[in-house]
């Protein structure tokens, strides 16, 4: 049971699975073009919700954001599900490949074997595309890799079912309805809109505010907490910022193709000089990481580091700030 699914590599799994789910059933359009749409571009600081004893930092929405908002503003309508048992689970992902449903999951990585024990961690976030089964093996496209894989039903209920913060319960997803036109005008303006707004947000715990917290943090992390714990978090910080599918720089660069491509649509050519500005604090955000990887691996020789990694911070922020506001106004 192998269904006539295409595979595509992308920089980051829930844009990869929108998109190759897309034009499975006939819609293209690129990752970059989805996770703009989808306002995926985000930054959320969550100081009492641990994930791998550290804080919860996000450069991204809660998980099926990005899909949902993007659907909803091309008119695509998608079934979600959760099972509280996973035989049942499992039934139902069978019964869509019966039916020639490609589907795709949220899965923890930390049990996804196929993965590179360096990139194993306790995430549950991860978005995979389940496209056939043989041999008593799903058949599994998961967008970070080169290539197609598969699990048996043993593993894949473990990913499924993994536990800790963000638990994905089965959960399973697939398009049920595309229109035969999209207004991809009208989707690209509502993304970029919301965008803005919740990065230009007045609560402290997403957007831009919330970088200033937690570039002010920093040094207080040291002070109260000690090297050990102040090097831990950080590198909770950059893993979400290069390492969890962003395509680097916190997904910046993706971004900056977004508008690239959405320049073109809506022959607007300031968002063409907008996407080279995010692209450029994009590369900021990727020196900060390499920054801290020098913090964390005691390469580092800068007096006074965690006060100079609070200033970069603040200094993004600024950027970003003031980046957010051109295109607001841009579009």
């Amino acid at each position: 049971m192998k269904l006539n699914f295409e595979h595509h590599q992308t920089a980051h799994c829930e844009n990869g699975v929108a998109s190759n789910l897309l034009l499975n059933k006939g819609l293209k359009l690129s990752e970059p073009m989805i996770f703009g749409i989808g306002s995926g571009l985000f930054f959320v600081y969550l100081p009492f919700l641990k994930v791998n004893f550290a804080p919860g930092f996000s450069y991204r929405p809660m998980p099926g954001a990005i899909f949902s908002k993007a659907a909803k503003r091309l008119g695509i309508k998608i079934k979600r599900e959760k099972f509280s048992n996973p035989k049942d689970a499992q039934s139902a992902l069978e019964r869509n490949l019966q039916q020639n449903i490609p589907t795709g999951l949220q899965v923890g990585v930390f049990n996804l074997t196929y993965f590179p024990e360096e990139y194993k961690f306790h995430f549950n976030a991860h978005n995979l595309v389940v496209y056939g089964k043989e041999d008593g093996k799903f058949l599994i496209s998961d967008p970070v890799m080169d290539y197609t894989t598969s699990l048996s039903e043993a593993e894949l209920e473990k990913v499924r079912y993994a536990k800790g913060a963000l638990p994905p319960k089965g959960h399973m997803y697939y398009p049920t309805y595309i229109p035969d036109h999209v207004n991809i005008e009208e989707a690209i303006k509502k993304g970029i809109k919301d965008t803005c707004k919740n990065m230009l947000a007045p609560v402290p715990l997403i957007g831009v505010k919330a970088m200033r917290w937690v570039a002010r943090s920093i040094p207080k992390w040291a002070e109260k907490k000690g090297t050990k714990v102040t090097n831990h978090y950080l590198g909770q910080l950059i893993r979400m910022q290069e390492e969890i599918g962003t395509g680097g720089g916190g997904f910046r660069f993706i971004y900056g193709a977004f508008l690239q491509e959405a320049a073109v649509i809506l022959k607007n050519d300031e968002l063409k000089e907008l996407s080279k500005e995010i692209t450029a604090i994009g590369d900021l955000w990727r020196d900060f990481a390499v920054d801290i990887a020098r913090v964390y691996k005691n390469r580092n020789s800068k007096s006074d580091i965690y006060n100079t990694l609070s200033k970069s911070m603040l200094h993004i922020a600024d950027l970003e700030e003031a980046f957010y506001k051109k295109l607001r106004k841009a579009i």
